[in-house]
């Protein structure tokens, strides 16, 4: 059988993972705080038929001979570039410009990451997301605090009635990774830690190479549609000559077949 079918159903297989990466991006193009996927590719092994070197006579081969037998999927990598800040009317909402991510605690007490700075404030005044898992250091608003404010350095503050000076509520803290794409994405935009991430490393927003907060904002998604729809395009042509190399193969089979026959 021909190399060439099996090598292009490999080329297909790619490029149809390549086109769910591309839907899951569009799908999520307004999701706060969202980090596209790219799917990334590996040649496969290839088959030796010469190898460069071998002895000919007095001479050597200067090149060999070769025939690769496909493609695969190599990583799916999330990108971390800043997405677009946008303002809104909730006091609680955050955005972080620059590295970092938000802590929050899971019911189970284990850690997870987040770049959704949409808080809200549960029963008891505590700062929570929109699923109710607590933002990490926990921090609880007073029933009757007005003016609720969040600074660059992550300081919440609130005006009491019967104070002249804001009181403030608690210290927002932001955890970098050393590797962020090896964060494992989990779905409610959260993410958890790997081996491959790194240990987390708290930190003050603004120090240490972590982000400030713009308090007020959220960060929407970094998906452009615009290169998104290129990028299907592309694959979309890429699934269709690896279609087109499989009916050619088959053709040049089925003519060699005739010719036996005949």
């Amino acid at each position: 059988m021909m190399r060439a079918l099996y090598t292009a159903a490999t080329g297909m297989m790619a490029q149809q993972y390549n086109i769910d990466t591309i839907s899951n991006n569009i799908a999520n193009v307004n999701t706060t705080g969202f980090r596209k996927n790219e799917a990334r590719f590996q040649d496969l092994i290839y088959q030796n038929l010469r190898v460069p070197g071998t002895p000919v006579g007095p001479s050597v081969v200067p090149v060999g001979q070769d025939v690769g037998l496909g493609v695969k999927v190599g990583a799916s990598e999330k990108t971390f570039t800043q997405g677009t800040l946008q303002q809104t009317s909730n006091p609680l909402d955050m955005a972080i410009q620059g590295d970092g991510f938000f802590q929050v605690t899971l019911p189970d007490g284990t850690s997870a990451y987040t770049r959704d700075g949409s808080f809200k404030e549960d029963a008891n005044g505590s700062i929570v997301t929109a699923d109710g898992y607590f933002l990490s250091p926990q921090i609880t608003v007073p029933a009757n605090a007005t003016g609720v404010q969040v600074g660059a350095d992550g300081t919440v503050t609130a005006q009491i009635p019967g104070q002249q000076q804001p009181q403030q509520l608690g210290q927002i803290q932001l955890v970098r990774f050393t590797n962020a794409a090896g964060l494992a994405p989990k779905g409610q935009n959260l993410f958890v830690q790997t081996g491959a991430s790194g240990a987390p490393t708290l930190s003050q927003p603004g120090l240490n190479g972590a982000g400030t907060l713009q308090g007020g904002y959220i960060e929407q998604s970094n998906v452009s549609v615009v290169e998104e729809l290129v990028n299907m395009i592309t694959a979309q042509r890429a699934y269709e000559a690896n279609s087109k190399s499989i009916s050619t193969a088959d053709q040049m089979l089925s003519t060699a077949v005739q010719m036996k026959q005949g």
